[in-house]
């Protein structure tokens, strides 16, 4: 009985002493699935950063458009103001040739 737990250690040892290489094929799977993987993500991180990029330059344009915006109402007001003036002094030109 001795014997027999003593051979058993020694081809447990004798296993466990055996040096485990990667085969080929294990190295090629794990260098495939890496390049799946980034096929896979990295387009995904390209699309993602265009599309922050793009509606960051559509947040600049819109608020440039408002700007815009305030900047007409400004002038369309200043324009009636002058229009209102030009009637004004017109009449009282017309009633001073009269």
């Amino acid at each position: 009985m001795n014997s027999d737990k003593s051979e058993l250690l020694e081809e447990y040892d004798e296993e466990q002493q055996k040096e485990k290489n990667l085969d080929f094929k294990f190295l090629f799977l794990v260098y495939l699935s890496l390049a799946v993987a980034f096929s896979i993500v990295l387009p995904k991180i390209y699309i993602k950063n265009q599309i922050y990029y793009i509606s960051r330059d559509i947040h600049k344009l819109y608020s440039e458009y408002s700007v815009l915006q305030e900047e007409n109402i400004y002038l369309n007001q200043k324009l009636e103001s002058i229009r209102f003036k030009n009637q004004v002094l017109d009449s009282v030109f017309i009633e001073l040739k009269e």
